[in-house]
């Protein structure tokens, strides 16, 4: 079987239902993790999670270490993840408090360390990443929801911003021309990394706002953190059979 973690993000900082057997903090090349790395049991099977902004949310997607988060996670010998993205919405179909497990990604952000071979190695790395996320863990999630009788979009773009700022509306309507249906701010480079690594990496998404321009109004925190606690339920309820199923 293999090691499967899950990386929280917004609204997850923590792992509802993990029994903590103990953290582990990898001394990585890159820094330490955001967080230390729990391995615990849900359902009496081991699972290991790290919170993606640190345990208060204190990190901002710009500034994560995704560098050393997925190299402690490979260090603690994780073979399957499972990233956790709270995005907002830009089509139809993927509205306020919809989950989703996307198909495709398309990066928009600056400034971040993308690779771990950025020419301070003495190896040159071209992955191919012609589909960005890992298809058997893609299918496990979508299983696991459909054990829970719980409807999941399945596919979609996620198109990643840099953050930590929202979208403007012209930017979302970009986005929209270049076909993203969701739009989220930590989805790169942790992806792209984990297949440096390769590892195996699905990101399930939660909609916890329309995108700018596409509902009246300003975007308000109080909404964005009424839906992620709407979300959250659903969310458990799928990784605890994903575990319990030992799909992955």
């Amino acid at each position: 079987m293999s090691r499967l973690a899950v990386i929280g993000g917004s609204g997850f900082a923590t792992m509802p239902g993990l029994e903590v057997l103990d953290h582990q903090q990898p001394d990585t090349p890159y820094g330490p993790p955001s967080a230390p790395v729990i391995r615990g049991l849900l359902g009496g099977t081991e699972l290991w999670f790290l919170p993606r902004h640190g345990t208060g949310h204190g990190i901002p997607p710009h500034r994560v270490d995704y560098r050393a988060n997925l190299r402690a996670l490979k260090d603690c010998g994780v073979e399957r993840v499972v990233g956790l993205g709270a995005v907002g919405g830009i089509g139809g179909a993927y509205g306020p408090r919809v989950l989703a497990v996307p198909d495709q990604i398309i990066d928009y952000t600056y400034g971040r360390a993308q690779s771990f071979y950025d020419g301070d190695q003495n190896e040159v790395l071209h992955i191919d990443f012609t589909r960005p996320y890992c298809e058997d863990l893609r299918q496990a999630l979508l299983r696991a929801a459909r054990d829970c009788e719980l409807d999941v979009e399945d596919g979609g773009t996620y198109g990643a911003t840099q953050g930590p700022r929202l979208e403007t509306a012209a930017e979302i309507r970009r986005l929209e021309r270049d076909g993203c249906d969701l739009v989220g701010m930590t989805g790169m480079p942790e992806a792209a990394l984990a297949r440096e690594l390769g590892l195996c990496y699905a990101c399930f998404a939660f909609v916890v706002n329309w995108a700018a321009g596409k509902a009246s109004g300003e975007i308000r925190m109080e909404e964005i953190e009424a839906n992620v606690a709407a979300c959250g339920a659903r969310i458990e309820r799928v990784l605890a059979t994903l575990v319990r199923a030992q799909c992955y």
